[in-house]
């Protein structure tokens, strides 16, 4: 997906100010975070600066946003991955975390065209259920083998001499999105069925 940027190639400037109002500059106007979410869906680039600072929170108004939008039941974070995203704050690990997740998200944009297909397809016909599976599987391929990546900094820590090595963490965490998956995909399966 490009960027439209409206200035030129850079990027908007929007000021906050400390009443905590949000000016986009390029368009001489105040906004609100949800001009800013809509902004974001359609592909437009923005930094957010204090007004009086000149710092640049982009990424907290960025949060802030997800915040907003998890507050108002467009629950997209399950639980269990906000707590382990707080667990790797202060990890030896905290350093891989935003380019795993950049790399994850980059993935999943590139199939999500194609997962919008077959989800359409699942509805129309039956058969192409198993597709919508296969391309689950294969996601749920990726992503082990991107975790696996992690595992030798993961492994044998902590154990003492002698004794059995616990299994990882990620391990565990990896059966659960498994077990969660299977979940999802007998919930479609259900659905088809009910059309």
């Amino acid at each position: 997906m490009t960027e439209k940027k409206d200035n030129g190639g850079e990027p908007i400037v929007i000021k906050k100010y400390a009443n905590r109002r949000l000016y986009n500059t390029a368009k001489s106007s105040y906004v609100t975070l949800e001009h800013l979410s809509q902004m974001v869906r359609a592909g437009q680039d923005f930094v957010v600066n204090d007004a009086k600072t000149g710092e640049d929170i982009t990424r907290g108004v960025l949060a802030q946003i997800i915040f907003e939008e998890e507050a108002k039941g467009h629950q997209m974070l399950p639980a269990n991955f906000l707590r382990q995203l707080i667990r790797l704050y202060g990890d030896t690990l905290q350093g891989f975390v935003p380019g795993y997740l950049e790399a994850s998200m980059e993935t999943f944009s590139r199939n999500q065209e194609a997962m919008r297909e077959q989800v359409h397809k699942a509805f129309e016909a039956n058969p192409a259920l198993a597709n919508f599976e296969a391309l689950a599987r294969t996601n749920m391929e990726w992503f082990e083998n991107a975790m696996r990546m992690f595992a030798p900094f993961a492994t044998g820590m902590g154990a003492p001499p002698g004794a059995a090595p616990k299994p990882p963490r990620k391990d565990v965490e990896i059966e659960e999105l498994k077990t969660q998956l299977a979940t999802m995909q007998e919930q479609l399966s259900r659905l088809v069925k009910d059309n």
